[in-house]
């Protein structure tokens, strides 16, 4: 999503004046000796680029320039428009080159940097933002002012970058001072309002179950009605909110969720033939899509389908989580076993291209019936459903495949039917151009799809789901985690790992970890998800008033803000605050329970004020509110028919755990009966009779679940 937006300081004012045409310029910059592919991307822009580091900063301090800092990702559909329009522009770059110290950074790389200046912008405009983020700083760092997607020439009222970058260039140059003197107030303003924000949260209330009752209507009545989702436009698959309702046991909530769920499993957002989801989609009716892959979509959507496949018992819900899956294990997965991080809208410089059809092209590989299916079904035309606007020389007629008519109406006989058509189809795309894969590791995301997979694997009893898990955990320590420093670092690509440290990555790293012992119950896993919650509390957690701080204290680090609202990626402190409370259960550690109560009392302010912007704190919240239930299985022989019926039915509130490594001196004196695998169901110190038949332990749980409803 772009806001096309530019807030000035008072003493700037608006001129206009164009642009230029775009030539391709061969000779590479400081970018090419990068391991980001997104900065890769701009190697060979005529811009002079510098990588976020000391070289820049002091460039800009000897010269007394102002710094362009341009964020962006490599799969951002918006970052490729700008670099085609303006970044490879030669006489926007001369006049880029020559009057600023211009900076390029890879806002997964170093999301703490992003969030800085993503929040200046979002206080400067009280607009939501995007990518790319182009945002100016005085040599200092600070925030001066800045945008998102500026067009080459003025447009519509819109400054072009030209009159942009000139108008600034010209405001420093006879205003320094002034400039200088608003920049310092204004950082001097943000740091006082987000230093005492969760500290006046946290005297916001008590943490009670009447937070939740409330916050599922409020949310509620932001669901579309129709078509599913949050609100009547352009719709996000936000995972975490729809699984929150999905799990609240409401019945007009649940029935809500799985509507959407339906829908977007329907739409043109979701890939019919390979399998995954795409971004996001333009429209209200999950339709268009933007084509880009993200691995932490895939992972958080593997999730929310499982809860609607467990919750409904709907077949499709669950073809879709192996449909991800299988996705993930083809197109994202390094050899090593990695996850990567997305794949590109765009092959061939054109979006869409690898998905979309046009019907001469479907004419010439199917046949009359099953083009008459994909008419009548799938929604093809002879004008097509997607056309790329901002393209110059757009592709026509070009179609995305959806379900016009809902899957769950077709006859039998049509389901073979398309069953037919996207085999055929798979096998088309499997000869074409694929669109760029960012390969590099996120320990983050990584985390996130280690969780989905490990769960996967276990409740649709896919071996190579929980194997790919566990491969990608391996790979992430062996590449990213330095035993001896006991620091994790956050970013790998081609035998290089960075330097930074990221709340983000120790967080759903832990997460990650703790949901693999939970399907494989090894206590050196679990000895590890507590290496990684000693870390993240030394480095990244708030003493005084709870919450984790997106990075580490650094030089380059004008702001050490936390994450306020779950948006496509949880805060960092709403997974801490539930891991700590489970890692808490298990351990039988009041200190772990007390930072994620702390924790969550920093933010019920903003779970007050925004509870559809809190999905993943408020499940935290729940868990840490209920009574959980800890399944203890001790014992190895029959330990996989046991894990199997503790994860075929649906509490997300269960905690499975065995009974050896650092878990709590009750747990641990839990034993097996007679030599097998025995399973204990207990709450406090309060257990059931243990069972060591896989069977009769699922009707418990099965007996369990009906009961809390």
């Amino acid at each position: 999503m772009i806001m096309r937006a530019i807030l000035f300081l008072p003493i700037l004012a608006m001129i206009f004046w164009g642009g230029a045409s775009a030539e391709e310029v061969k000779k590479a910059n400081r970018l090419a000796k990068e391991k980001s592919p997104y900065l890769l991307q701009h190697a060979y822009n005529p811009v002079d680029w510098y990588p976020w580091g000391p070289e820049a900063f002091e460039k800009a301090k000897k010269e007394g320039k102002l710094i362009l800092l341009s964020v962006g990702y490599s799969t951002c559909h918006w970052c490729h428009v700008m670099e085609r329009e303006s970044f490879e522009n030669k006489e926007i770059a001369a006049f880029l080159n020559q009057n600023f110290v211009a900076i390029k950074l890879d806002r997964e790389e170093r999301p703490d940097v992003d969030q800085v200046y993503m929040t200046a912008y979002q206080a400067m405009t009280q607009q939501s933002g995007g990518w790319p983020l182009n945002m100016f700083l005085t040599p200092d760092l600070k925030p001066l002012t800045g945008g998102t997607y500026f067009p080459p020439e003025d447009r519509n009222g819109q400054p072009g970058f030209p009159s942009v970058l000139k108008q600034i260039q010209e405001v420093w140059e006879t205003k320094k001072d002034d400039v200088v003197e608003q920049t310092a107030q204004m950082h001097k303003q943000m740091e006082q309002y987000f230093g005492g924000l969760h500290e006046q949260n946290a005297i916001a209330g008590e943490l009670d179950q009447a937070v939740i009752d409330q916050s599922v209507p409020r949310i509620l009545a932001n669901i579309d009605p129709v078509w599913g989702g949050l609100g009547t436009e352009m719709k996000f698959p936000q995972a975490s909110v729809f699984r929150f309702l999905l799990q609240s046991g409401d019945p007009k909530a649940v029935e809500a969720i799985l509507k959407t769920c339906r829908h977007m499993m329907n739409g043109g957002i979701h890939d019919h033939v390979m399998g995954g989801f795409h971004r996001y989609a333009v429209d209200r009716e999950w339709l268009v899509p933007h084509f880009e892959k993200m691995l932490y979509d895939q992972a958080q959507l593997m999730e929310l389908y499982l809860d609607a496949w467990q919750i409904s018992g709907d077949e499709s819900f669950r073809r879709v989580v192996k449909g991800i899956a299988d996705c993930v294990l083809r197109d994202f997965t390094h050899p090593e076993g990695g996850f990567y991080c997305a794949r590109d809208a765009q092959s061939e410089g054109k979006e869409g291209k690898c998905f979309c059809w046009t019907v001469k092209e479907l004419a010439g590989v199917l046949t009359k019936e099953e083009m008459e299916v994909a008419r009548e079904v799938l929604g093809v035309s002879e004008k097509g459903n997607f056309l790329d606007h901002s393209d110059p020389e757009p592709l026509p007629n070009q179609n995305v495949l959806h379900f016009k008519k809902p899957r769950e109406s077709l006859t039998a006989e049509e389901q073979a039917v398309i069953a037919g058509i996207f085999a055929k189809l798979a096998k088309i795309r499997a000869k074409r151009i694929p669109p760029a894969t960012d390969d590099k590791i996120l320990a983050s995301w990584n985390g996130l799809m280690i969780g989905a997979m490990a769960r996967a694997g276990r409740v649709l009893k896919e071996p190579k789901y929980l194997a790919a898990a566990r491969g990608a955990h391996d790979f992430v320590k062996a590449k990213l985690w330095d035993e001896k420093a006991g620091r994790l670092s956050h970013r790998w690509r081609e035998g290089d790992r960075d330097e930074t440290a990221q709340a983000q990555s120790y967080l759903l790293f832990l997460a990650g970890t703790r949901k693999l012992y939970e399907a494989e119950l090894r206590k050196d896993d679990l000895a590890f998800a507590l290496k990684l919650a000693e870390g993240a509390l030394t480095v990244f957690y708030d003493k005084k008033s709870g919450g984790f701080y997106q990075g580490e204290k650094r030089a380059d680090l004008v702001l050490r803000l936390k994450g306020q609202f779950d948006g496509a990626i949880p805060t960092e402190s709403s997974v801490g605050a539930r891991e700590f409370a489970i890692l808490g259960e298990i351990t039988g550690r009041q200190d772990l329970k007390d930072v994620a109560g702390k924790t969550l009392k920093a933010y019920l302010g903003l779970i007050k004020e925004s509870p559809g912007g809190m999905g993943e704190m408020l499940m935290s919240l729940r868990f840490y509110l209920e009574k959980p239930g800890r399944l203890v299985i001790s014992g190895v022989e029959g330990r996989e028919g046991m894990l199997g019926a503790a994860t075929a039915s649906f509490d997300p509130n269960r905690i499975i755990l065995g009974n050896e490594g650092p878990v709590s001196e009750f747990t641990a004196g839990l034993k097996p009966v007679d030599g097998k695998a025995t399973a204990y169901y207990c709450v406090g110190q309060t257990c059931q009779l243990p069972v060591n038949d896989a069977g009769k332990l699922k009707e418990i749980l099965l007996k369990l679940n009906e009961e809390s409803k």
